[in-house]
């Protein structure tokens, strides 16, 4: 499949009357989302965004995701924003891509976002509106090549900067059919989008639903601070599939949501993200016994997931979760320091990933993109790209692979992909500020951002509440008068979240 909106023609063909996306009281059939993209295709098509970004500033939608289906019309990529992220992260992501065109919900966002980027911005409904033009989108697909980007999905950048993971639409299509298959989706499918449009989870959700036919439950994104509502929500719409960040799956047993709702349409639940917690996971499996629960492993440049488990309903992981076995369209391999293979138990390494799901790379980064994106270790014969992870493994004696931390300091949190030099080069930014190093606290699952200099403490922090993304602003911020250092005469993150702790044991005590 040269371009995977052919998902989306082939419902329409198929299944025209079906329920394609509902959001709330909104509803599209696919024949209606199959001819609104068309419209938001030749509108792009027209103004030659071919192989170019469509930056969609918006909250998720069925309007969204038409939009999304528009841009792959026009043989452009889309580029899903957060309409709560700083407009100077938006400024570097619109840099970034250089070529693109931004588009907004309506007229006042659109000249606001204008005013503040010194670029044109689209609304939304200047692409719904406009005429279908068939002999000229006919033309963008023919030119459609399967290795072209069909998205760029910005995360956390360890130079301070957002990077942009390319994914090609031979990558989706390799994913997808594998996924859709593994897990046995079918056109009677509701799939619970819970993940933003810009977080690659709702990949799973979107691809899922058009690669099958199913229906794509669009859940608002505050009903994850109503748990209640939530699970209530659910329920009427009688939804079979979660594909969830562990987080989202977390908030509901954090407040014993589960206890008084019948969840028994839910046939299976998919997570990823992060370790879950066994804990939350019991609840879970307390109150949907039937249900088929399953954990995920993959980071964005894989395209969505490369390891899956399927939780043994007798096995009670006290030894935690594995991350599972590969996929069937890539491989997947434990790399030792050394560059060989990791075979005997006991023994970690780092999890490298072939096959064709691999990302295109990072836009307009090619030394960040090198550094990962490389010639299989394991293979001196022939050229063969993958992407070496960071994410370490370790070799259980059954053979299993679990979880053992990171390479790096990049961390997952609240779902999110963070690398905790983005927010050091953050608060290093701002007035009064030296120095700052940030820390992963494992044990309260908070990041803790600690500084030198002069800015006053809650000021510093206030700010930073105000102008970076939520999943970027630490739980604390503590000024400290130097950073210590470990062997390598570089910070010591953990000393610094010993030290904090030992801080506050002394002042309990001097009170």
């Amino acid at each position: 499949m040269n371009n995977v909106v052919g998902y989306l023609t082939s419902c329409a063909q198929q299944r025209p009357q079906a329920c394609a996306v509902v959001e709330g009281e909104v509803q599209l059939t696919y024949a209606q989302l199959y001819e609104q993209s068309r419209r938001a295709g030749t509108a792009l098509a027209q103004r030659n965004m071919a192989r170019k970004g469509v930056v969609l500033v918006m909250e998720k939608s069925a309007d969204m995701l038409a939009l999304m289906m528009g841009a792959l019309w026009a043989g452009a990529f889309y580029v899903p924003v957060d309409p709560q992220a700083p407009v100077r992260r938006l400024a570097q992501i619109v840099a970034r891509l250089q070529q693109c065109c931004v588009v907004a919900p309506d007229d006042a966002q659109a000249q606001e976002l204008s005013r503040e980027l010194g670029v044109p911005v689209l609304t939304m409904q200047q692409l719904l509106s406009q005429e279908t033009d068939d002999q000229l989108l006919a033309g963008a697909q023919a030119a459609s090549l399967e290795t072209d980007p069909a998205y760029v999905l910005f995360t956390s950048g360890s130079t301070g900067e957002p990077k942009g993971v390319a994914v090609s639409h031979r990558a989706i299509s390799a994913f997808i059919e594998t996924f859709v298959a593994t897990f046995g989706f079918t056109p009677n499918d509701r799939l619970a989008n819970q993940a933003p449009f810009d977080f690659d989870v709702s990949t799973k959700d979107i691809y899922g639903a058009l690669a099958t036919g199913a229906t794509l439950v669009i859940v608002p994104r505050e009903l994850f601070m109503q748990p209640l509502a939530l699970v209530e929500y659910l329920v009427r719409q009688q939804v079979t599939i979660l594909t969830w960040a562990v987080a989202a799956l977390c908030i509901v047993t954090t407040y014993h949501a589960l206890d008084e709702a019948d969840l028994s349409c839910v046939r299976m639940v998919l997570f990823s993200g992060e370790v879950m917690p066994l804990k939350h996971l019991a609840e879970w499996r307390a109150h949907l016994p039937q249900t088929t629960f399953v954990n995920l492993y993959g980071p964005t440049e894989i395209t969505c997931n490369c390891l899956y488990h399927v939780l043994d309903p007798n096995r009670d992981y006290h030894e935690g979760i594995p991350m599972g076995v590969a996929f069937a369209h890539n491989g997947v391999a434990l790399v030792a320091d050394d560059n060989t293979q990791v075979t005997e138990p006991g023994q970690k390494g780092e999890v490298v990933v072939s096959g064709p799901s691999v990302a295109l790379g990072y836009v307009g980064m090619p030394q960040q993109t090198a550094k990962v994106f490389v010639q299989n270790p394991l293979n001196p014969l022939f050229p063969e790209r993958v992407y070496r992870t960071g994410d370490l493994g370790i070799l259980s004696e059954q053979g299993e692979v679990f979880f053992a931390g990171r390479k790096d300091n990049q961390i997952k949190y609240q779902g999110h992909r963070v690398e905790l030099e983005e927010i050091d080069a953050e608060f290093e930014r701002m007035d009064g500020v030296t120095r700052c190093r940030c820390a992963f606290d494992e044990k309260t699952k908070r990041i803790r951002a600690f500084y030198e200099g002069t800015a006053e403490r809650l000021a510093l922090l206030s700010r930073a509440r105000a102008e970076l993304p939520r999943h970027l602003c630490p739980s604390s911020l503590d000024h400290v008068e130097s950073m210590p250092l470990n062997k390598h005469g570089k910070v010591d993150r953990a000393q610094l979240l010993v030290d904090r702790k030992n801080a506050k044991r002394a002042r309990r005590a001097g009170a």
